[in-house]
């Protein structure tokens, strides 16, 4: 490090006192996660782990269901180091496989239910998974794929299996009617005969597990836009966990969590479920997101936190039933996932505060490579534009792009990060592990995030954009979400989206997607006018949108993130 940095790594202790008392270190848990879970059933036996469709679960059943499955686990063969998928949403089959899964000392290879078949085969052969948890809707891509992979067993389910009789009967006749029959000869397990039969097995199904044993896979692009998987330990859910809760003093046992993001995503298990469930907290699982139905479950349950990525927000300030909601109960709201532009982020402050939540919306920062979160808004400091401070014991750098060389604070350059929730590896993946994680001169290994930002000399740090999204125009550096939260701030627009495609002559040109507010009355041409005229205000003229679209909606990926690269490949594709 440079002398003119060196304190870039302790950011956190100058600030200690006015952050809330925030410890700049903890004292991790040292066992697994099924370990902490069980240590919590105990402090709490009749607190509620979770609920589900109307369905509440307190602590000491919901350990005697891991337990059980762990058994049947055991009992048709799964060993210590094995992989078991979970291709699932957020059900309580998905938690409950998710941590006997951990108990047996094998690792969850966490799959998104909605992947391609080709997809779905890729991590299911990248892991060498010998089970399989999914619903019985997906079994059709299951039986397309299981001559090309390892599986031993497949086990499906149903929503309908964790339902009342009532509410079964109900599910029957709005969704389960639409699924499939799964045919009577498939070499499947059912869920509730695959528990039945664990009962006969009597020998061990309790591995103990260390801090730094491989416990979770993940699945990220990374850095080059691959699919790759991610092997995390339970040291890094584990110090997770602590981590938020040591940032969110006001937490408590028994608050509740409507943890929409999903359990395959390292915010939606990491931060809504784990970080809940190893702290005595509520978790309210929704199986698919739906802005209606969330706002109803936002009125009815009166959560004390919501998490989620800023298209989430985007979409709930358009439902008309939360316009008389009292969102007092709130104690946090998390933004990850995406980047939150500094328009969208006053809108739904306002809306907050006009609901009667006395807290906004609090930024974070991070990348799968260390779960999700590292760094977060304090909650009594924000500054615009700030994803906050690094998460005790996490240290966080800027480095010229391409070195490991430190930049001077407020100058921008890549993103840096080492802690206690950096990964073991990309699996199967040598030359990108060591492209992304590096051992520094000072002796701790970095993960190199691909990130563009800067820190300032409060140890802020504030995120730009991936450095692969930069637009090179007429040899100028374009940063699109510059330009997004120029676009965003006008009364007209809701959302945009900014990408760069080819050109002859400027190597690359701006492209600008745009979603109109609800009741904008304008046409498109005038809209474009009012926002040309705009634009040339506050963009330099190389930086201006070439072409302005406008879009009813914008192209999502499955964890509800923006999808430029949609945008990117429909316009390559009429290049072509």
């Amino acid at each position: 490090m440079n002398k003119e940095n060196e304190n870039n790594m302790n950011v956190r202790a100058p600030w200690i006192k006015h952050l809330g008392g925030i410890p700049a270190h903890l004292d991790y848990f040292q066992g697994s996660m099924y370990d902490k879970v069980a240590e919590i059933s105990e402090n709490y036996p009749d607190v509620i782990a979770y609920d589900f469709m109307g369905s509440k679960v307190k602590y000491k059943d919901f350990i005697s269901k891991v337990d059980k499955c762990a058994r049947a686990l055991a009992a048709i063969g799964v060993k210590p180091g094995e992989s078991v998928t979970i291709c699932m949403p957020n059900a309580p089959q998905s938690v409950i496989m998710f941590y006997a899964v951990n108990k047996v000392g094998a690792i969850a290879n966490m799959v998104h239910p909605l992947s391609s078949e080709k997809e779905i085969e890729f991590c299911l052969k990248e892991s060498a998974s010998v089970v399989c948890l999914t619903l019985d809707q997906f079994y059709e891509k299951f039986e397309h794929i299981r001559a090309n992979v390892p599986l031993r067993n497949l086990i499906l389910t149903s929503v309908k299996d964790v339902l009342s009789p009532i509410k079964r009967k109900g599910y029957y006749l709005v969704e389960g009617h639409k699924i499939k029959k799964v045919p009577d000869n498939a070499e499947i397990i059912w869920w509730e005969k695959f528990l039945m039969d664990g009962r006969k097995y009597h020998g061990p199904f309790h591995t103990v597990r260390q801090a730094q044993d491989p416990a979770v896979i993940l699945y990220s692009g990374g850095t080059t836009g691959t699919m790759k998987g991610i092997l995390l330990s339970n040291l890094n859910f584990n110090a997770l966990s602590q981590q938020i809760v040591a940032t969110n003093p006001i937490y408590k046992p028994g608050d509740k969590m409507l943890a929409v993001m999903p359990i395959f995503h390292g915010f939606g298990l990491g931060v809504c479920i784990h970080s809940m469930l190893s702290n005595g907290g509520r978790v309210l699982l929704i199986p698919r997101f739906n802005p209606e139905s969330y706002a109803k479950l936002i009125k009815k349950h009166r959560p004390n936190f919501i998490a989620g990525v800023p298209t989430l927000y985007e979409a709930l300030l358009r439902i008309k039933s939360l316009d008389r909601v009292n969102l007092s109960c709130l104690k946090g709201v998390f933004s990850g996932g995406d980047s939150l532009s500094i328009e969208l982020k006053k809108r739904f402050d306002t809306f907050l505060k006009e609901h009667g939540a006395t807290i906004p919306v609090r930024e974070g920062y991070g990348t799968t490579e260390c779960v999700t979160a590292s760094c977060l808004t304090p909650i009594n400091r924000e500054k615009e534009g700030s994803i906050g401070l690094p998460f005790p014991d996490t240290f966080y750098k800027i480095v010229k792009p391409g070195t490991e060389d430190e930049v001077p604070y407020g100058e921008e350059g890549e993103i840096c990060l080492a802690g206690p929730t950096v990964m073991i590896e990309y699996i199967n993946n040598p030359e990108e592990t060591a492209s992304t994680l590096r051992r520094h001169k000072d002796g701790m290994t970095w993960v190199h995030t691909g990130d563009l930002g800067m820190m300032d000399d409060e140890g802020f740090v504030y995120f730009r954009q991936r450095i692969k999204r930069m637009i090179i125009t007429s040899g100028y550096n374009v940063y699109p979400s510059r330009i997004e939260n120029i676009l965003d701030a006008h009364e007209l627009v809701h959302m945009s989206c900014v990408i760069g495609i080819p050109d002859p002559y400027k190597m690359q040109k701006v492209v600008a997607f745009v979603m109109l507010k609800p009741d904008v009355k304008v046409s498109h041409e005038e809209a474009e006018k009012i926002l040309r005229d705009y634009c040339s205000k506050h963009i330099a003229k190389y930086a201006m949108p070439s072409r302005i679209e406008f879009r009813e909606e914008l192209p999502k990926t499955l964890v509800g993130k923006v999808a430029y690269r949609i945008l990117e490949e429909e316009e390559m594709s009429k290049l072509a």
